[in-house]
C-alpha cells in the first residue's frame, strides 16, 4: 500500500513540472508570438504616418505650383498693357534694353528758401477811403518837400540834411527808367506826377498825364503807379497848371487817386486850381504847397522863404514847403537848423491821421 501511494505521488509532481513546464512554453510562445506581432505592427504604423507627411508634403508642393503659375500668368497679363502705356509716353525716346539700367534723372537740388532782402518793396495797405484830416497839433509842423528826385545820390543828400525831409520820386521815364528801385528802401516818400502844363516843353515827359485822357486811362495810369510804388501814398504835381484847373480832369482823377489809396499833395502850379473844391466835395482835407524855396538859387534867398514858411507854420498849425534837389537847395537846408527851432520839421505822413 505504501509503495502503491508512493508511485502515485511520484507520477503527481511528475505530472505537474511536466505542467509547469508546458505552461512556461506556453508563455514563452505566448510573449515571441506578441512580440512578432508588435514587430509587425510598428512597421505599419510609421509606415503610414510616412505616406501620410508624403501626400501633405505633395499636396503643398502642388498649391505652391499653382499659386506661381497664377501669379506668373497675372503678371504676363499685365505686362502688355504697361508696356502699351510706356510705349505712347516714350515713343520719342530710344528703348532701354533689359540689362541696362535706366539712368535716373538728375533731380535738381533742394535749396533752402532764402529771406527776403530789407530792399524788397513790402506791400502795405493803402490809407482808408475815410475821410482824412490835417493835423494840427500844440507845436507848428512844417513838412519839406523835394520835388524831381530820379538819382540815388539825390536821395543819399536828402537822408543826410540833417532832419526829416520828403523825397518826391518820378515815375520812370526815358531818362531815368529806374526810379521805382529808390523807394525800395525809403519809408517816407511821395510820387511826383507830370501832369499837363501850359508849356510844350514840360509835357513831352513820358507819360504825362493830359486833361483829354479818359477815366478809364487815369485809372491804368494809377494802378500803374500802384505796381511800381507798392508802399505809397501820397502823389504830388510835376508842372500841371492846365491839369489841375481842369474841374472835369481833374476829378476822374482825384477818384482814380482814391481807388488805389493815394493822397494828392497839390503843388499849386496854378492860382485856378480845383483841387480843394474836389477834396471838400469828397470829404477830404485839402493839402497844399504854401512856399517854393528856390525860385532863387541862392542860399540867403532860400533860407527867407524858409522863415516865411516858419512864418505860415506858426500861424495855420503846419505849412508845406517844396524845393528841389540842387546842390544850392541841399546846402542852405543843412544851415537852416537855428531857423527852424520854433516848429518840428516833420514828413508828409505826420500831419494825416485818418478818422
Amino acid at each position: 500500500m505504501a509503495s502503491g501511494t508512493g508511485k502515485k505521488r511520484t507520477t503527481k509532481s511528475t505530472s505537474g513540472k511536466s505542467t509547469s513546464r508546458k505552461s512556461t512554453a506556453n508563455t514563452k510562445k505566448r510573449t515571441a508570438s506578441r512580440k512578432k506581432r508588435s514587430s509587425k505592427r510598428k512597421p505599419q504604423k510609421s509606415n503610414v504616418f510616412v505616406k501620410v507627411f508624403l501626400v501633405l508634403l505633395a499636396m503643398s508642393l502642388l498649391v505652391g505650383v499653382g499659386y506661381c503659375l497664377g501669379t506668373c500668368w497675372q503678371k504676363t497679363e499685365r505686362t502688355p498693357k504697361k508696356e502699351h502705356t510706356k510705349t505712347v509716353k516714350t515713343h520719342h525716346k530710344k528703348p532701354v534694353k533689359k540689362s541696362e539700367k535706366p539712368k535716373k534723372k538728375s533731380q535738381p537740388v533742394k535749396t533752402k528758401p532764402q529771406a527776403k532782402p530789407v530792399s524788397e518793396p513790402i506791400a502795405v495797405q493803402p490809407f482808408s477811403k475815410h475821410v482824412k484830416l490835417a493835423y494840427r497839433g500844440e507845436r507848428p509842423r512844417l513838412v519839406i518837400i523835394i520835388d524831381d528826385v530820379h538819382t540815388q545820390q539825390q536821395l543819399h543828400d536828402i537822408a543826410h540834411i540833417g532832419y526829416p525831409v520828403t523825397p518826391s520820386i518820378f515815375p520812370p521815364y526815358t531818362l531815368s527808367p529806374n526810379t521805382p528801385r529808390l523807394a525800395r528802401n525809403a519809408v517816407h516818400y511821395m510820387i511826383h506826377l507830370p501832369m499837363e502844363s501850359g508849356s510844350a516843353k514840360f509835357n513831352t515827359q513820358s507819360k504825362t498825364l493830359m486833361s483829354g485822357f479818359s477815366r478809364s486811362q487815369m485809372e491804368a495810369r494809377m494802378k500803374e503807379l500802384r505796381r511800381l510804388f507798392p508802399r505809397a501814398h501820397f502823389i504830388n504835381n510835376h508842372t500841371g497848371s492846365v491839369f489841375t484847373a481842369n474841374e472835369a480832369a481833374m476829378n476822374r482823377l482825384y477818384e482814380a487817386m482814391r481807388k488805389e489809396g493815394f493822397i494828392f499833395i497839390d503843388s499849386r502850379t496854378s492860382a485856378k486850381s480845383k483841387v480843394g473844391k474836389i477834396a471838400h466835395a469828397h470829404g477830404d482835407a485839402y493839402v497844399a504847397r504854401d512856399i517854393f524855396l528856390d525860385n532863387v538859387k541862392s542860399v540867403p534867398s532860400i533860407h527867407k522863404q524858409l522863415k516865411k514858411a516858419v512864418a505860415l507854420a506858426k500861424k495855420n498849425g503846419y505849412a508845406i514847403a517844396i524845393g528841389h534837389p540842387h546842390k544850392t537847395t541841399i546846402a542852405a537846408l543843412k544851415s537852416a537848423a537855428p531857423l527852424l527851432r520854433d516848429v518840428d520839421v516833420v514828413y508828409i505822413d505826420d500831419i494825416f491821421r485818418v478818422e
